[in-house]
């Protein structure tokens, strides 16, 4: 029986290579249909190698960290012994120099561990398949191995690829930056050297959002399968601003302005190796639960490593939300070619002046970073003023006025 070639898939228009990050698999180790045995990185996305075919690894053709493009073949699969290795156990690929791991129990498990997991589980020293996951269908993620590795017997530590001497408290090491952050390093200096980026603020008081959330979330989430969240308000009166003040869902290309008659609206969230913005596309035709099941669906790829190159291209405008980290104040940055971005923060009680007396109310600040190329200052202080009033008074968002 033939070998079947371990090829570099598709990785979506306009990506042409990738390195790779991480390999899941050895030479000799087992593996099933559709398998992760690598993980790809590139400057947008990362994306797994699955086997075509159950076997055995037969041979390795790269190296972790090696560049590679698309159809490039990286490796063999032997599938004449697939068989004997559906009743193997599954290995952990190991990294260089680094500590036994333990046999999976079963090959089926290795699926369900994200890139990243296992990659700081092969760090630490531990099979990442004993680990009870919290993810989507019990998919182990970093935060369950990072809190094995507290909770269990220290595992012998892994040495690490590059680390200089001395290995004690002022030990230091020394680390690639990977495709994904070298691009977001690029595109954040590209942001600020070719646009005009200035900041405005405001505050804004939550509490008949909140109000609403607490009434009528029960009932929301009974009837639409997801969350009410405060994202879909911000979502709907960002988009309410957007109608009055389209300059800042417009774009610059070269000497020209393009003013979009739609909203495509990127979402900041959290994934496995930071934060990433896909895309709402026509936001503006979406009802809340609509809206909040988008954001669900892209947190969940997000977190085991799923969002396609398609979920990140793109985009009118850009929301993100530095208040589930705690963050109280911040200047987001544009993402090119946007003009504008709103960046919302964490939500606390504070002292403000209701009808002549002070009283503790549940405050958030609000931040707009836009290009003043554009943008005037009154329209970018108007705008977060309509967010404001948008917010403070709900009701306006299901009116429209």
């Amino acid at each position: 029986m033939a070998s079947v070639e371990i090829k570099v898939p598709a990785l979506g228009e306009s990506i042409t290579e990738a390195v790779i990050g991480k390999f899941y698999k050895k030479v000799g180790d087992a593996v099933a249909v559709d398998e992760p045995i690598a993980v790809l990185e590139t400057d947008k996305v990362t994306i797994d190698v699955q086997a075509a075919s159950a076997g055995v690894i037969e041979s390795l053709t790269a190296t972790e960290g090696s560049k590679v493009k698309i159809g490039d073949v990286i490796g063999l699969i032997d599938p004449s012994k697939a068989g004997a290795a559906a009743g193997k156990p599954a290995a952990a690929a190991p990294v260089a120099a680094a500590a036994p791991v333990a046999a999976a129990p079963a090959s089926s498990a290795g699926s369900l561990v994200t890139p990243v997991a296992r990659a700081v589980a092969a760090d630490k020293g531990i099979d990442p398949t004993t680990i009870q996951g919290t993810g989507v269908q019990g998919r182990v993620m970093k935060d369950d191995v990072l809190k094995a590795a507290e909770g269990g017997a220290k595992a012998p530590a892994a040495a690490s690829t590059v680390m200089s001497a001395p290995t004690g408290p002022r030990g230091e090491e020394r680390v690639k930056m990977t495709p994904l952050r070298k691009r977001v390093a690029e595109r954040l200096l590209q942001a600020q050297s070719t646009a005009a980026i200035l900041t405005t603020f405001n505050e804004v008081e939550m509490t008949n959002v909140m109000r609403l959330r607490k009434e009528f979330g029960e009932r929301f989430e009974k009837k639409h399968g997801v969350k009410l969240g405060f994202m879909s308000f911000f979502l709907k009166a960002a988009i309410e601003a957007l109608r009055t003040f389209p300059a800042v869902n417009a774009s610059l290309d070269g000497d020209e302005v393009i003013f979009h008659h739609y909203y495509d609206v990127g979402v900041a969230v959290s994934g496995s190796r930071g934060l990433v913005v896909p895309v709402i596309r026509d936001a503006d035709q979406k009802s809340m639960a609509e809206l909040e099941k988008s954001i669900a669906e892209y947190g969940v790829k997000a977190k085991n490593d799923k969002l396609q190159l398609a979920d990140l291209q793109g985009g009118t405008f850009t929301i993100s939300n530095g208040g589930i980290f705690g963050s109280m104040l911040s200047t987001p940055i544009l993402n090119p070619p946007q003009t504008g971005i709103l960046g919302m923060h964490n939500i606390q009680e504070r002292a403000v002046v209701r009808d002549g007396q002070v009283v503790a109310r549940p405050m958030m600040y609000l931040a707009l970073s836009y290009d003043h190329r554009i943008i005037d200052g009154r329209e970018a202080v108007q705008f977060l003023v309509r967010i404001k009033d948008c917010l403070e008074s709900p009701e306006r968002i299901l009116l429209e006025i």
